[in-house]
């Protein structure tokens, strides 16, 4: 898939030295969360399925305990009380013709009158808090990925045995807090970002740019993609237990960014951009937001800088 930017005059500062530059653009699509002791409990694991030997990519990290203190139902609507950091927030459903709140001991279910149970789920709670109140954030203390040969480590393989995370649990994680596990699963198939600048020193070249950037992004491999993500996200967040790529990305000295040098690309994206994420992720060089894009162009100089700008 291919997105194209068409920059105009103003748009430039200096001659770009191409009229046709490339991205690589690789987002996540697919996710899950855990509590981080829900790696060592195989009921938990079992619940996830399948989704967990695609998640490659994993963000460790700081989520406000969520306590269920109340529900009500008042005519139709289901109140339902949480206390979050000692504040409390309060969720209103709106309940369809025939369910009705009721209490089994400490337990709440609604009741269809045909002793069908029902309640909305943890996951799906916690989104909507999300969405209404400011207090559900999810602090990256660390970005990390597994992969393995064709794909065949998971984030879960890694984590279990995952040294820093020990730390940080040893460390201790802040009162009112829990430590929780975002991992995510990486669209197979990248995007290319190609931006057209008619302003450039060089515009003989710019068919034959097309092709190749076609032709480069379909030469890299998955794990090579996955890599890159992990470091765009490293270098993005600048996560507090994360030592190597914070300062390093993007280098020519890199392993994982030799490739795409030879391929000629100029810069990469890595987006978490997923609507249903049960909170806004963060850290102490980016502020709260529902959606990150990690843009870094992979040549310092200005005329190959291809969002200097933007």
């Amino acid at each position: 898939m291919t997105k194209v930017t068409r920059l105009t005059k103003k748009d430039v500062f200096g001659k770009p030295a191409f009229d046709i530059e490339h991205a690589l653009n690789m987002y996540a699509f697919s996710h899950c969360t855990i509590p981080a002791e829900g790696i060592y409990d195989k009921q938990v694991l079992a619940a996830l399925g399948s989704v967990l030997d695609k998640c490659h990519i994993y963000l460790i990290g700081y989520t406000p305990r969520i306590d269920l203190v109340g529900a009500e139902q008042k005519d139709q609507h289901l109140l339902l009380s949480f206390e979050i950091l000692s504040r409390k927030h309060v969720l209103d459903y709106e309940l369809p013709e025939g369910l009705s709140l009721k209490a089994d001991g400490d337990l709440w279910y609604l009741d269809d009158g045909s002793e069908g149970r029902f309640w909305p789920s943890e996951n799906q709670m916690q989104t909507r808090l999300a969405a209404s109140t400011d207090a559900i954030k999810f602090e990256v203390k660390y970005v990390g990925q597994a992969y393995g040969q064709d794909g065949s480590r998971s984030a879960i393989d890694r984590l279990t045995k995952h040294e820093t995370l020990q730390k940080i649990s040893l460390m201790g994680v802040p009162q009112g807090y829990r430590l929780t596990l975002l991992l995510l699963e990486i669209e197979p198939s990248p995007k290319l970002i190609t931006s057209i600048n008619p302003f450039a020193k060089n515009t003989k070249e710019g068919e034959k740019r097309i092709e190749q950037g076609f032709s480069k992004l379909f030469n890299t491999t998955e794990g090579e993609r996955i890599s890159l993500y992990e470091a765009a996200l490293i270098r993005y967040f600048y996560p507090d237990f994360n030592k190597e790529l914070k300062d390093s990305f993007p280098s020519t000295n890199l392993k994982i960014l030799r490739d795409c040098y030879l391929k000629d690309f100029s810069a990469v994206v890595a987006e978490i951009c997923i609507d249903d994420l049960p909170f806004r992720l963060w850290s102490s060089s980016v502020e709260p937001k529902q959606h990150h894009i990690a843009k870094h162009d992979l040549h310092k100089s200005e005329d190959r800088r291809m969002f200097f700008g933007l």
